[in-house]
C-alpha cells in the first residue's frame, strides 16, 4: 500500500537517486541508479546478479543509511530453512508453559491458544522485515540467494509477491509498511524465473576505469590522480587475465590502502609482487601473476596509460 510519509523521503528522480547514493560514497552508474529507482517507487523486490565483489550488498547498506532506515541482513547458506529464515516456536518455553499450566490446572483450550502467540514466537529475518508494528519499512537485504538451496526460495515467494508470512499456528502476518528488498547473487546457479518474476532485476558488472577511479576517490581519500590511475589500469587489465577468481572493488580499495601505508607513490614489479595477497584470494593466482605476468601487466601499462 502507497505510504506517503515515507514516499516523501524516497528520491525524486534518477539524479536524486545518483546524487543520494553519491553522498553516501557510492559511485553508481545511471543504469543502477535507474532500477534502484525505480523499484523504491513501485515498492517492488531488486534481484542484483553480478561478479562477487562489485558492490551488490553494499547497495542495501548505502539505501538504509541514504534513507535513515534499518538494515535487516538475511545471509543465505546451504541447508538454509525456514526456522532460519523466517520464524520458530521456542519449544523450551512452550514446555515450561505446559508445566506451569498443569501445575495451576490450566484448561487445554486456554493453554492452546497462549502456547501459539506472539510471546512464543523467535522471529528471524524475514518475520522482522515485515513486523506490522513497524512505523519505519526497513531495508531487508536477501544476500546471496544463489548459496541457498533451491526448495528455500519458494519460501521467498509470499514475502516477495505480497510482503506477508502465512503462519499455519497464528494466521497471516503482513506489512503495514513494506520493507525495501534487495536481492542478491553471485550466479553460482540460477535464481528460479519465480522469484526473478516478483522482482526488478540488475546486472551489476565490474566498473570501467573512470567510474572505478571515482570510486577510488570516494573511498580511499588522499590517495594521489597518479597512483590511482596506475592501480585501476593494473586492475582492470588483471581482470583480463584467465584468473580463478577476479579482483572485485573491494580489493582494488583495500589495496589502494595498503599501498599508501607503503608509502607508494607509483607501481613497481616489486611492490606488485609483495602485494598480490591483498588483491588475489587463491594461491594459483598469486603464484601466476609473480611469475612474471604483473612485471608484464606493468609494462603494458606504460605504453598504453589510462
Amino acid at each position: 500500500m502507497p505510504l506517503l510519509a515515507e514516499q516523501a523521503e524516497l528520491p525524486g528522480s534518477i539524479d536524486d537517486t545518483l546524487a543520494g547514493l553519491l553522498a553516501q560514497g557510492y559511485v553508481s552508474d545511471r543504469q543502477l541508479a535507474t532500477v534502484v529507482y525505480l523499484a523504491l517507487k513501485l515498492q517492488r523486490p531488486l534481484l542484483l546478479e553480478g561478479e562477487p565483489g562489485t558492490g551488490k550488498t553494499e547497495i542495501a547498506r548505502t539505501l538504509a543509511a541514504m534513507l535513515g532506515r534499518p538494515l535487516i541482513r538475511l545471509q543465505c547458506y546451504e541447508g538454509l530453512d525456514l526456522a532460519g529464515a523466517a520464524y520458530e516456536w521456542n519449544y523450551g518455553r512452550q514446555m515450561m508453559e505446559i508445566r506451569l499450566a498443569e501445575r495451576d490446572n490450566v484448561s487445554r483450550e486456554a493453554l492452546a491458544s497462549e502456547l501459539f502467540s506472539d510471546k512464543f514466537l523467535t522471529a528471524r529475518a524475514l518475520l522482522q522485515a515485515i513486523d506490522p508494528k513497524r512505523h519505519v519499512a526497513p531495508v531487508l537485504l536477501i544476500d546471496e540467494l544463489d548459496r541457498a538451496d533451491e526448495p528455500f526460495e519458494a519460501f521467498l515467494l509470499e514475502v516477495l509477491a505480497d510482503y506477508q508470512i502465512t503462519i499455519p499456528e497464528l494466521g497471516t502476518v503482513k506489512a503495514v509498511h513494506p520493507p525495501i528488498v534487495i536481492l542478491t547473487s553471485n550466479r553460482t546457479r540460477e535464481v528460479h524465473d519465480a522469484v526473478k518474476r516478483r522482482c526488478l532485476y540488475h546486472w551489476v558488472g565490474f566498473p570501467d576505469a573512470e567510474r572505478e577511479r571515482q570510486i577510488l576517490a570516494q573511498r580511499v581519500p588522499g590517495v594521489g590522480d597518479a597512483l590511482a590511475a596506475q592501480i585501476v589500469a593494473f586492475v582492470q587489465a588483471l581482470r583480463g587475465a584467465e584468473l580463478y577468481k577476479l579482483p572485485g572493488i573491494a580489493e582494488t580499495i583495500e589495496w589502494t590502502r595498503a599501498l599508501m601505508q607503503l608509502d607508494a607513490i607509483v607501481l613497481d614489479p616489486q611492490v606488485v609482487a609483495d602485494t598480490l595477497g591483498v588483491l588475489l584470494k587463491y594461491q594459483d593466482d598469486i603464484a601466476r601473476m609473480q611469475g612474471g605476468e604483473a612485471a608484464r601487466l606493468l609494462a603494458g601499462l606504460r605504453t598504453a596509460p589510462v
